[in-house]
């Protein structure tokens, strides 16, 4: 029997903001998925040579219908697991100009709601939490930490 090395997961992950707050994404809540039912950042996996940015612009597009006119690297990290590639960008357009097409819901939280760690779905009816990694990511970027 031979040990199987597994590759760590690429994504790209985004960062919008809108009137100081931030765009979160509830995960669908279906078993099996990372992190199910949670609040996260919008993104997802490379596919097979596409680039961060570019990755990060068809993420948008299917996740929301939103492309953001310019984004900004703000950081990269690699754990044995996932590969981050993390970017910031105004979102220009109101929240109900965006078409939710992946997830079970999708708001502007406040800093607050990031450092409490969890935040009120109206979909869901209920409080929901952030997962830990992209709470981690949004704190350094309110902190002007890199990740």
């Amino acid at each position: 029997m031979s040990d199987v090395i597994q590759e760590p997961v690429t994504v790209a992950l985004a960062i919008l903001t809108r009137e100081g707050k931030f765009l979160l994404q509830l995960r669908d809540n279906i078993p099996g998925i990372p992190y199910p039912g949670y609040w996260g950042l919008f993104g997802g996996h490379l596919e097979s040579e596409e680039t961060p940015e570019a990755a990060l612009e068809r993420e948008l597009w299917e996740e929301i219908n939103y492309v953001p006119t310019k984004v900004q690297k703000f950081c990269y990290s690699a754990a044995s697991d996932v590969i981050r590639h993390v970017y910031s960008a105004p979102l220009t357009v109101p929240i109900d100009k965006l078409v939710l097409q992946e997830g079970w819901d999708l708001d502007l939280l406040y800093p607050e709601d990031i450092r409490q760690g969890n935040s009120y779905s109206s979909k869901a009816g209920e409080i929901r939490p952030i997962g830990k990694p992209h709470q981690k990511i949004l704190l350094d970027f309110m902190a002007k930490n890199k990740c």
